[in-house]
């Protein structure tokens, strides 16, 4: 069970009560975005002191006007010489000075309309500001992502895990899906996923340079999630060609044509934001077991590395030793041991694992 916190950027108005069921693209709150501001010197094209302004305006302060409706004008003697000011937007006349001579116009304000991102019910609204929802599901969480939040269901495009995604698997009954890959997801895949119009792409790995290519730029350290590259992409383990877990696949195999809400932010620095894919359960999720997070990792836990040199490896824990152990950057460290399926086993510092959950 999770609960997602849904906040406006700016002073708004909730639509929704404590206890209603919303929908993934069920607008929460409302909020107004202020329209530009246009200055239109009026006494300089009248060619007037600015305190004689208000004598040659059409409109007033307040009124709405048209793109191209006049402002103002001149009433000369002699028709020829009549000049007009017209609007340059459409808006409303936002003040009028007789110091400056100048009008004001703001063009009317952008509705934001804020979703609920996930299908379930409103535990808490906070006034002009947002809600809380929570929900009954299947969480997946990935290495990194990009691309904002979206939903649309679930597509599995191999049929292993340490399947590569091509672009001969992807097609246009796809549009608006969440696509599973395998291992590696490569450029003219991505090319080919932008065409069909996918909702989303979900792979274990991708090199960095083809990453580069779609972006057009080099990726910093900051928040990302706000890319538009057609689609957002997750990598469930990480850069390079690396097969996606089994739990993580057999996961989302076992969803194939239920609805998942996803998001690519990714954050890795302080207050770290995993991309995610939530697969809410509904009425299907009545006695399901439903996990807490736990307290401290234990043996037999399935484990991914989150650190080089064996980045992405997975592994199961085989022994938590408790005495602090002295590691190469001569800091002294809690560690533990991981067994690797081919029976190797390496002792790494527990703050580079992530125990993979699950059934």
């Amino acid at each position: 069970m999770i609960h997602r916190r849904r906040m406006l950027p700016l002073p708004g108005k909730v639509l929704v009560n404590v206890g209603d069921a919303v929908r993934s693209d069920q607008a929460v709150a409302r909020a107004e975005l202020p329209g530009k501001v246009f200055p239109v010197n009026l006494a300089n094209q009248l060619s007037v002191a600015p305190g004689e302004i208000k004598d040659y305006l059409v409109k007033k302060e307040g009124d709405v006007v048209e793109k191209d409706e006049i402002l103002a004008e001149n009433k000369p003697l002699i028709k020829w010489f009549k000049t007009e000011i017209r609007s340059p937007v459409a808006g409303t006349i936002e003040s009028v000075s007789s110091v400056t001579g100048q009008v004001l116009l703001r063009e009317p304000p952008r509705v934001l309309q804020l979703l609920a991102y996930v299908d379930g019910t409103i535990i808490e609204t906070i006034p002009q500001q947002g809600v809380v929802v929570e929900t009954t599901c299947s969480l997946v969480q990935g290495i990194f992502g990009i691309g904002g939040e979206t939903s649309g269901d679930i597509v599995m495009a191999v049929k292993t895990p340490d399947e590569p995604l091509t672009p001969g698997h992807l097609n246009t009954a796809m549009k608006d899906k969440v696509v599973v890959g395998g291992s590696f997801l490569s450029a003219d895949a991505m090319k080919q996923a932008k065409t069909v119009g996918v909702a989303g792409l979900v792979v274990g790995g991708i090199h960095d340079e083809d990453l580069r290519a779609l972006l057009g730029y080099d990726l910093g350290v900051a928040i990302t999630g706000t890319e538009q590259v057609g689609f957002t992409l997750i990598l469930t383990e990480g850069f390079g060609t690396i097969p996606m877990a089994a739990k993580t696949f057999k996961l989302l195999s076992t969803y194939v044509g239920r609805k998942a809400s996803i998001s690519g932010a990714t954050q890795i620095r302080a207050g770290v934001i995993r991309p995610e894919i939530i697969i809410p359960q509904g009425a299907a999720g009545i006695g399901m077991n439903v996990q807490s997070q736990r307290d401290g990792i234990r043996v037999g836990d399935p484990v991914r590395i989150i650190r080089d040199p064996l980045f992405g490896c997975i592994g199961e824990v085989s022994a938590l030793p408790s005495e602090l152990t002295k590691i190469p950057t001569e800091s002294e460290v809690r560690v533990l041991e991981v067994m690797f399926p081919d029976g190797r086993r390496v002792v790494i510092p527990r703050t580079n694992i992530e125990v993979i959950e699950g059934a």
